[in-house]
């Protein structure tokens, strides 16, 4: 028979525990079994493998890449599991499913918020989990199975084979500063005017400081050194509204803070671009509240698409 016959969805639990605490007698505590009775469990797997998934150290244990590739699936697994609990519970009180979308920064202030209203109005019963990360992270939850959708910068970078990914829009970047600031008393602004203020910026690596330095280099210039770093858009638009850093933003973000009387466009061209993509994984069959949720995204931004500037 098969190894995969033999086993039960306590061994996966077993496997992910030793995963985590890479250690048995630990392990066995969380489980409420034997040391004995789990090492022996182990061994046995591994001989029916025919493979060593861990390695055994005086400190504990060290997964071996056959044992890596093994837990990679295990949390798909019990990720699909969760999902199915959450999707039966809604079903059960007479909900039309679950949908958890990933929404990095640059979609988080925008295009998700009104996906998701579209996705209540089209099915009123659904319910919706957001989470909100940087693209990379949140690719690895999507691939875990903990996501099902993701909507972040386009992101070649962090390609996977098991997603499958479809580009929404492309946007330029903008400088923003409070609706206040000292700036917007200059009949014109220039470079040096804007160079005189601390600047609060993405993190290195994130498409949309890319996109930044792109267009600074454009114009010769780089991102000062003595900038705050931060990847969060709550944190971003506390500092600005409160202080006369400038700030980051792409062009639908901007946009919509501007009409929050939130943050202003410093009128200053920026010749950088950022693509904002949806990423799915790439399986056979999707949720009906998942296809309804894409498919609200895609009208979100069609019916949402800013003037030009």
């Amino acid at each position: 028979m098969d190894w995969t016959h033999r086993l039960r969805l306590r061994n996966l639990k077993m496997l992910l525990s030793l995963a985590q605490t890479r250690n048995i007698s630990h392990s066995a505590a969380m489980l409420n079994t034997t040391q004995p009775g789990l090492s022996k469990w182990l061994k046995d797997l591994e001989e029916d493998i025919g493979l060593p998934l861990f390695e055994r150290h005086a400190r504990g244990l060290r997964p071996t890449p056959y044992g890596e590739a093994l837990i990679a699936h295990a949390q798909r697994i019990d990720a699909q599991l969760d999902r199915a609990s959450g999707d039966m519970a809604a079903l059960r009180e007479g909900g039309g499913g679950r949908v958890v979308i990933g929404a990095s920064g640059a979609s988080a202030s925008d295009t998700v918020p009104l996906a998701v209203l579209r996705l209540f109005e089209r099915m009123p019963q659904a319910r919706v989990k957001l989470v909100e990360g940087t693209t990379d992270r949140l690719l690895a939850q999507l691939a875990q199975g903990d996501l099902d959708i993701v909507v972040g910068r386009y992101a070649p970078e962090h390609h996977d084979p098991a997603v499958q990914s479809e580009a929404l829009y492309l946007e330029p970047v903008h400088l923003v500063a409070r609706p206040r600031h000292p700036l917007f008393t200059k009949t014109q602004v220039q470079w040096p005017d804007v160079q005189a203020y601390r600047w609060i910026l993405w993190p290195k690596g994130t498409p949309i400081r890319n996109a930044l330095d792109t267009a600074l280099e454009a114009v010769g210039l780089s991102a000062p050194a003595d900038a705050v770093e931060s990847n969060s858009v709550t944190v971003n638009l506390t500092l600005i509204n409160n202080s006369d850093l400038i700030g980051v933003a792409s062009h639908r973000a901007a946009l919509r803070f501007s009409h929050m009387n939130a943050m202003r466009i410093v009128p200053l061209r920026l010749s950088g671009f950022g693509s904002v993509a949806m990423y799915w994984r790439r399986e056979t069959f999707l949720p009906a509240a998942v296809e309804a949720a894409m498919a609200c995204l895609r009208q979100a931004v069609a019916d949402h698409a800013p003037a030009p500037r």
